[in-house]
């Protein structure tokens, strides 16, 4: 067997050697570029999250800090509607 490769030229080896260490390194690029492109994706995906969180805190804070009607107001409802909304929305009064 290894007269077999005593009749290939020493440049055939050397290219051969040069062109596995090419795909070796471009393997290696491609693999690397690959978990950073996902590392980056998830990076991403996690600060929107946290945006989209924010947001709706800040609305549950809004709508908690809000009355019943400032609440049917900005629904857009009419007027007799807006009174129901109103009625509907408004804690039920304790009688003694």
């Amino acid at each position: 067997m290894t007269w077999l490769l005593a009749l290939v030229p020493g440049w055939v080896k050397w290219a051969a050697v040069g062109l596995a260490g090419a795909f070796l390194l471009a393997g290696g690029s491609y693999i690397a570029g690959k978990h950073e492109g996902r590392q980056a994706a998830a990076v991403e995906a996690l600060e929107k999250s946290v945006e989209v969180l924010h947001a709706r805190n800040k609305i549950d804070d809004e709508i908690s800090a809000s009355d019943a009607a400032r609440l049917c107001t900005n629904f857009g409802l009419s007027n007799d509607e807006a009174a129901e909304c109103v009625r509907r929305l408004a804690p039920p009064h304790a009688e003694p």
